[in-house]
Order: C-alpha cells, then sequence, then structure tokens
C-alpha cells in the first residue's frame, strides 16, 4: 500500500475535505472501526419496504412457486442493500458504491424481472431497453452527477430507481424474448458497454470522483486505487450473469429440435 497519495490527489485533497455529506443519504463516510454500527433503519425506508413485501405477497398469491421465490430473493437483496453497513460504505468508497449498483442492476433487477408475468417481457423490445440501462449506466457515473448523488436524499433516490427499474425492463426482455440471436447480442451488448466503462476507470490517469477523494485512507486505498478496483468490478464480475444468460441460449440454439415420436 503506498504511503503517499499521488500529485494529482494531493492537489484534490482540499476540495475535497470541504465536500459536504450532510445530506447523503447514507450519511457521513464511516471509518473502518465504526462500520459494522452503521445499520440503516430509516422508518420511511422501513415502511417501503414492508409496503413492497405485503403487495408483492398479494399480487403473486395465485403465482407459481418461482416467481414467488424469485420476488423473496429480489425484496431480501434491496433490504440487505440498503439496510446494512454496505449503505454507509458507499459513501466513502466508490468501489463499494460500484458493487452496490452492481448488486442492484445484476442480482436484485434479474430477479424482480423474474418475478413479473412473462406476458410482459415479450412484450418489450431488446433495443430500446439495453439503450435505456445503458444511459442510466453512464450517466449516474458521469463524475458531476455521481457526486450530485451526494448531496440530496432525493438524487440519491432518483439514481437507485432509475438504475433498477431500466435494468428490470433489460432483463425482463432478456429473459421472455423469444429471439435467442437477439437475446445473445443485446445481453453481450449490455456486457461490453459495461466493461468498457470499467475500463476507462481502471485506466483514468487520475481519481475522478471528488466526494471519495478524501474517504478512503481509513479502508487502506488510495483514492486512484478506489477507482481502480470499482472499475474492476464492473469490468470483470459484474459481466457474468449476462454472459451466463448469452451461454445458456447457445445451449439451447444448438440443442437439436426433439423429434415427436409417431404413434
Amino acid at each position: 500500500m503506498p504511503g503517499t497519495l499521488a500529485g494529482e490527489e494531493l492537489i484534490g485533497m482540499e476540495p475535497a475535505s470541504n465536500f459536504a455529506f450532510e445530506m447523503s443519504y447514507c450519511g457521513s463516510p464511516p471509518q473502518m472501526e465504526t462500520l459494522w454500527t452503521r445499520w440503516n433503519f430509516e422508518p420511511l425506508l422501513l415502511s417501503v419496504l414492508l409496503i413492497a413485501a405485503f403487495a408483492g405477497s398479494a399480487t403473486l398469491r395465485n403465482a407459481g412457486a418461482s416467481r414467488q421465490w424469485s420476488f423473496s430473493a429480489a425484496w431480501l437483496g434491496a433490504a440487505v442493500l440498503f439496510i446494512s453497513p454496505l449503505c454507509a460504505l458507499t459513501v466513502a468508497l466508490f468501489s463499494a458504491r460500484v458493487g452496490h449498483h452492481i448488486a442492484l442492476t445484476m442480482g436484485v433487477a434479474p430477479m424482480l424481472a423474474l418475478a413479473l408475468p412473462p406476458a410482459w417481457g415479450r412484450h418489450l423490445n431488446l433495443l430500446p431497453t439495453l439503450v435505456v440501462s445503458t444511459i442510466a449506466l453512464w450517466i449516474w457515473h458521469a463524475p458531476d452527477i455521481y457526486a450530485a448523488s451526494f448531496t440530496h436524499p432525493a438524487i440519491y433516490w432518483l439514481m437507485q430507481f432509475s438504475l433498477l427499474t431500466s435494468f428490470t425492463a433489460f432483463w425482463l426482455s432478456l429473459l421472455r424474448a423469444e429471439n435467442a440471436v437477439g437475446v445473445g447480442v443485446a445481453a453481450l451488448s449490455g456486457a461490453m458497454q459495461m466493461g468498457l466503462l470499467g475500463a476507462l476507470l481502471v485506466f483514468a490517469p487520475g481519481p475522478l470522483y471528488l466526494p471519495h477523494l478524501a474517504t478512503t485512507a481509513g479502508f487502506g486505498l488510495v483514492p486512484l486505487e478506489d477507482q481502480q478496483l470499482g472499475g474492476l468490478i464492473m469490468w470483470v464480475p459484474a459481466n457474468l450473469p449476462l454472459l451466463a444468460l448469452v451461454l445458456w441460449r447457445l445451449i439451447v440454439m444448438l440443442q437439436p429440435a426433439q423429434r415427436v415420436s409417431p404413434r
């Protein structure tokens, strides 16, 4: 671990130290020793989660077991993301915020898509859902817009909501579309754009995100290392669900059609 910050990081430390976290939804940046005390039991969040649980259970009471389990997994994943100390950790580390976004878009979103009526996916077009989810991902990782998400809870929740809904629609179109070739191309395109964004973050010459210039030291990272770690998360593991979907579709395509035995 480097003992000093790079020159570019030192230049950014003074304005970074003045970055205000008073309106940050997840609070101020935690330290390693206080992280596990930073559970988020905000009444409004808990109320929304409880309402979602009751509404989902009531809506899916006559649905198949797979849809019910998928909704339960999506709900549990969302609860962990926003209640656990991971919420606070995303204020200190860019890599934690990236991991949070990936868990939301590559974990919660596909589970929620599987819980929705299959017919909805057959009415969605692959290209628009790919474009909208890509735009949402890139916009919220533009440095200035990313920094704005720390300045007011409304912006924070707009970010989370837009990422979740756009990627749920994308996954719904991927999982339910009948055009296997189109699904493969769309999934590969989604993986490629996410990998490109991750690579840009890994190879950036300096740290890009003002909120984290003075918050990473307590976790043994300098800002550029934290940014590179976030880029690696987006570049490699984030793409695994999409690549697994491509592989599954390829296997289905290559399977010979079942012959109907004569009677």
